[in-house]
């Protein structure tokens, strides 16, 4: 089974917050309609970070391929306007085979890159990203969010205050161009405008967020995820390499360190994932056009939205 319009090749998208069970969602979608996964997450892309990332293990993804994960070294810097190149290639491909490609993921920025498009430079500027560095390690990230706040409220808004690669990024296009990014965000084209995308996006009670989120954090430890960092570090892997700045790995770093103990490094591990959430569905509020779906991924109601909409689209 393919799906199309009269006009223009498909492209499911599967978005929301953490937590929601957008993975599993997309994997019954995959197999009911001869589609592949493509991954929408800015830390899945990073090997060897596999637990903290709640990456689908090879036994789960019942046969179904699933792309854009794996594809660079903890040491590399990979950006979202990498990953709209990246995902326009694996979407097409998938096509080309007569398949239908499925994204899905929570990393809004990516989805927005491939889905809306992102502004073609300004380059790298050393100079400044040393001087903001600086300024970090002087007075902390949360400064730099300031910094943010007072020249694009908008970035400001959906970048975390301890993200400090964004954070510099943000400023960094500012200082070179006179312009927010968010302004430059604006007046971008997709990659990918000659495809019909049809987006569903979870949303769940904040109250089962947080019960799904605390199981995560739970099976996260029984799974091993401080003997993964361990062994990112035996291998080499340099702390200040960008995946450890994350959810998870940089709580855990922490606890490593003699900063909390395990219990207080799970629950701030839940808290900050609860945060990220409630970030997420800000974001994801103001994509246009999304199928909104109030039940987890898990459920059959879920999977039955999405087969309603899709498939009239059946030839």
């Amino acid at each position: 089974m393919v799906l199309e319009t009269s006009e223009s090749p498909v492209l499911v998208a599967i978005v929301g917050p953490t937590a929601t069970g957008k993975s599993t969602l997309a994997i019954k979608v995959a197999q009911r309609f001869n589609g592949e996964v493509v991954s929408c997450d800015s830390t899945a892309v990073y090997k060897g970070f596999d637990i903290g990332t709640d990456k689908v293990p090879m036994s789960a993804r019942q046969g179904i391929p699933h792309h854009l994960i794996d594809v660079v070294d903890g040491s590399c810097y990979y950006s979202a306007a990498q990953y709209a190149r990246d995902a326009k290639v694996a979407i097409e491909n998938i096509t080309e085979r007569g398949r239908l490609p499925i994204l899905v993921g929570g990393s809004g920025l990516y989805y927005r890159a491939l889905t809306r498009g992102l502004f073609d430079g300004p380059g790298r500027d050393d100079q400044i990203r040393t001087r903001l560095t600086r300024i970090a390690g002087r007075r902390g990230v949360e400064y730099l969010h300031r910094l943010v706040g007072r020249v694009d409220p908008a970035s400001a808004k959906r970048i975390q205050q301890r993200d400090q690669k964004r954070l510099i990024r943000a400023l960094e296009v500012y200082y070179l161009t006179g312009r927010p990014l968010t302004d430059h965000f604006d007046s971008t084209r997709s990659p990918i405008d000659a495809y019909h995308v049809i987006p569903f996006a979870l949303h769940l009670a904040a109250e089962e967020i947080s019960r799904r989120v605390k199981d995560r954090v739970d099976e996260q430890f029984q799974l091993g995820i401080i003997d993964e960092i361990n062994s990112l570090l035996d291998g080499g892997l340099s702390r200040a390499s960008l995946p450890f700045g994350g959810l998870v790995y940089r709580q855990v770093l922490e606890y490593l360190d003699g900063v909390r103990d395990e219990q207080a490094t799970r629950e701030l591990i839940a808290q900050e994932n609860r945060r990220y959430a409630k970030r997420q569905l800000i974001w994801f509020r103001k994509e246009p056009n999304l199928r909104w779906i109030n039940v987890s991924g898990e459920r059959p109601d879920a999977f039955q939205q999405v087969a309603t909409e899709l498939q009239p689209r059946l030839r």
